[in-house]
């Protein structure tokens, strides 16, 4: 089966028009036409498809000389990374509110001392050591994971 047929297939086995599958997916209309007439999806696009079926990529695309595991691995690692830049912006968001919260309570009740700032600077020192964790070392990191991981099984 073509993976046109595939999509068109999987839509039509739940009774989806192309409008509602677009909706479900976060698509247009036009997309998913254009799939469904041959076009080549996106990743993000597939992933998006994949989520509404509750298929793999993979199970969309059809075999592809075993890409399908790869193409699973990449959408998956995808979403683990955006789901970890997620967690340092909120992390970042509450530092900031607690830090101005502490600041404003540092002034008011004993301005001739700087306490608040030493939490600020502590917190703030975290969140460098988090912030390059999570945006330059990302890749060097899950290279060192998948390399000892692959020692350990070796053994």
């Amino acid at each position: 089966m073509s993976s046109i047929n595939r999509f068109k297939a999987h839509r039509l086995a739940r009774a989806w028009s192309q409008e509602q599958l677009a909706e479900m997916a976060g698509l247009s209309t036009r997309t998913v036409q254009r799939i469904e007439n041959g076009e080549k999806p996106g990743l993000e696009t597939l992933s998006a498809l994949a989520a509404v079926f509750e298929v793999s990529a993979g199970d969309l695309t059809g075999p592809q000389n075993g890409e399908d595991q790869a193409l699973d691995q990449r959408i998956t690692e995808a979403r683990s990374r955006i789901a970890d830049e997620a967690r340092f912006y909120r992390s970042l968001n509450v530092a900031v509110v607690v830090c101005g919260l502490l600041f404003v309570l540092n002034r008011m009740t004993a301005p001739a001392t700087h306490w608040s700032l030493w939490v600020a600077a502590i917190w703030g020192a975290l969140l460098v050591v988090r912030a390059m964790r999570t945006f330059v070392f990302h890749d060097a990191m899950q290279r060192w994971q998948q390399k000892r991981l692959q020692k350990m099984l070796r053994r």
